[in-house]
């Protein structure tokens, strides 16, 4: 009976649940109700009899003349169409300075007596320079107050300007667009006898330089795209960025370009995609490669023509020591498509090798090893992406933390700047993704209680108890209806189910096994321990319904407490519901990167296993497409 319920409760949990939006919580209960193991109740409560609960009927489950409605279901979070931020036009006719203007009367000297650039506000009004909303705020709030310029004197461009074009062209180095920087420069030569026209032409590029500085200097600083535009799974505060500030900076500054440059993110992680981008824009696709039909997926004893193509991969991908090993067997082979058994040890092997699960079936992740991955453009698109990605955290991701990358489904612990260990995680299927944001450990719960999702609950567990209002109670699960403990089967399950909280008590069956370590967020995603241990033998690992599944839960909870892993298992086996507040907050990266550097700083690729990076890049042509509207 044990092996029985343990079964059902894996088929039917598999996890937390993904969060969703517009839905009620799931449970009646506080969060510290919930962590301490629910309400507290005194005996006699417990044991009275029930009186009458609004919304809950003895026998309404079992009515004849109910209407069967077809069960609701809770949708999860959408992708959206990404919308860029338009361009306006920056106000010069606002920074026309009376005082300034009318200290020389316009037409009071002739163009030749006049001190260059002395009266060239005068021409501010007929300036068309366009800019992103807070870029246009700060160029009116700087000129506003001032009388000066920082990028042009007497009749041309100055040093200042020429050093900050340099950064500016370099954008691409950076993952930027140069051309979102673009300025028009006057040229040098120019008709001396119409310097009315000239100065025009220097007042304008004054304008457009500073507007590209600070749209540059904004883009390093915080990234181009807002990523809670892209999708409900994405949670973000966008960076402040004091744009008015730095152009004060520029004003008093000896070393402009430094200046400009010093904006760019400087943590490890996005010094070396910076180094990986540069070496693949100067890499030239040379390294032969092996093309195998997207989808394939090939299990022993069958025919498939794309086996031809998985030994010439093994052939050109696997190491020296392989191939010497199964020599015989890779020189028999003639390109037959019988995936017969000898063939088998020589795939295991090479899956072996790869780090990946050696059982012979080749699926996407071998298929990956095979072709060698991306190809350099593909490794470009997606250091890019990785690149604008890292702007949204923080600079630096501190000397102490964990790092939760979704496409490569591990977990990482580092202290004193330097990684710990790493371990494998299973994250949410592509129905029920895994959110990308950051928190801040708080407590790691030891035999937890498993608080049902609203989600689970209307769209996995009400079909089952519409038939089966018994269901709940057989398997051990804690029914509330506004926080009164019922059985399962008194609760209308044709009815709404917000005032319905379900939970499931600590044991080896519990969901979310041993413990649990939260980091409280509006997504209820958190990591925990698993009874499925079998998930973390696959190389695809996107299977719960949104939360964290850790291979090592122990270790995990143990580096966040500050204490040993035998600590930790001696807080399990007490047996007790318990909450462990973790002294110092850790903070948590629950990220999604499909290029970042591993420990040793060699950036790694992973497969976009929800398609984000589809949506990334529809985002920069929006902003591009954005930004290059004419004015």
């Amino acid at each position: 009976m044990r092996t029985i319920k343990s079964a059902a409760i894996v088929a039917l949990m598999s996890g937390c649940a993904v969060a969703t939006m517009d839905v009620q919580p799931a449970s009646a209960i506080t969060f510290m109700d919930f962590i301490r193991g629910g309400k507290k109740r005194d005996a006699q409560e417990q044991v009275q009899p029930r009186q009458q609960v609004p919304g809950v009927d003895m026998f309404a489950p079992q009515r004849l003349d109910q209407k069967v409605a077809k069960p609701p279901r809770i949708t999860g979070p959408r992708y959206y169409t990404y919308k860029a931020d338009p361009l306006r036009r920056i106000a010069t006719d606002r920074l026309v300075d009376p005082v300034v203007t009318g200290s020389v009367l316009n037409g009071a000297l002739p163009p030749m007596l006049r001190s260059p650039l002395s009266d060239a506000r005068q021409f501010l009004p007929e300036i068309n320079v366009r800019a992103p909303g807070e870029v246009a705020k700060a160029v009116e709030n700087f000129y506003g107050t001032r009388s000066d310029f920082l990028w042009i004197e007497r009749t041309g461009v100055n040093g200042r300007a020429k050093a900050a074009l340099a950064v500016l062209s370099d954008a691409a180095k950076v993952g930027l667009d140069p051309l979102d920087y673009a300025v028009v420069i006057p040229p040098e030569d120019f008709d001396r006898g119409d310097m009315i026209a000239r100065e025009k032409d220097l007042v304008r590029f004054e304008i457009a330089m500073s507007a590209a500085v600070l749209t540059y200097v904004q883009d390093t600083v915080r990234g181009r795209i807002d990523p809670n535009r892209i999708s409900g799974y994405h949670d973000f505060k966008r960076k402040n960025v004091d744009l008015l500030g730095f152009l004060e900076k520029v004003e008093t500054s000896s070393d402009v370009a430094a200046l400009v440059e010093s904006q760019n993110p400087k943590s490890a992680q996005f010094t070396a995609l910076r180094q990986e981008l540069e070496r693949l824009r100067t890499q030239v696709e040379a390294v032969p490669r092996v093309e195998i039909a997207p989808g394939t997926l090939l299990k022993p004893g069958e025919r498939n023509p794309e086996l031809a193509n998985v030994i010439a991969g093994i052939k050109l991908k696997a190491s020296e020591a392989l191939k010497t090993e199964h020599a015989v067997v890779l020189a028999a082979y003639d390109g037959t498509p019988d995936y017969t058994p000898e063939l088998v040890p020589v795939v295991e092997a090479f899956q072996k090798e790869h780090g990946l699960k050696a059982d012979g079936i080749v699926g996407q992740a071998s298929i990956r090893a095979l072709t060698g991955g991306d190809t350099t453009e593909g490794k470009i698109d997606k250091v890019e992406i990785a690149m604008e990605q890292a702007r949204w955290l923080p600079d630096g991701l501190g000397e102490r933390y964990v790092f939760i990358n979704q496409p490569a489904f591990t977990a990482s612990y580092t202290e004193q700047g330097t990684e710990q260990f790493s371990m494998r995680v299973v994250v949410g299927s592509k129905a029920n993704q895994t959110y990308f944001f950051q928190d801040e450990i708080q407590t790691v719960e030891v035999n937890p209680y498993w608080g049902v999702p609203q989600s689970i609950i209307v769209n996995e567990m009400l079909p089952k108890l519409r038939n089966d209002p018994g269901y709940l109670d057989r398997m051990g699960y804690q029914v509330e209806v506004g926080g009164r403990v019922v059985p399962s089967t008194a609760v209308n399950w044709y009815g709404s189910t917000n005032s319905v909280a379900v939970r499931q008590p600590p044991s080896s069956d519990n969901a979310l096994g041993e413990l649990k370590i939260l980091f409280p967020n509006a997504h209820a995603i958190y990591m925990h321990d698993t009874p499925s241990k079998s998930f973390f033998k696959r190389d695809q690992r996107a299977l719960s319904h949104g939360c964290v599944r850790l291979a090592d839960p122990r270790r995990m909870a143990a580096a966040v407490l500050g204490v040993s892993v035998d600590d930790v298992g001696m807080e399990i086996s007490g047996g007790r519901n318990k909450a462990l507040p973790v002294s110092a907050k850790v903070p948590v990266y629950v990220s999604y990167f499909t290029a970042w550097p591993n420990k040793d700083g060699t950036v790694e690729y992973f497969d976009d296993v929800y398609e984000r990076d589809m949506y990334m890049n529809r985002a920069f042509e929006a902003t591009r497409k954005a930004r290059s509207l004419e004015g």
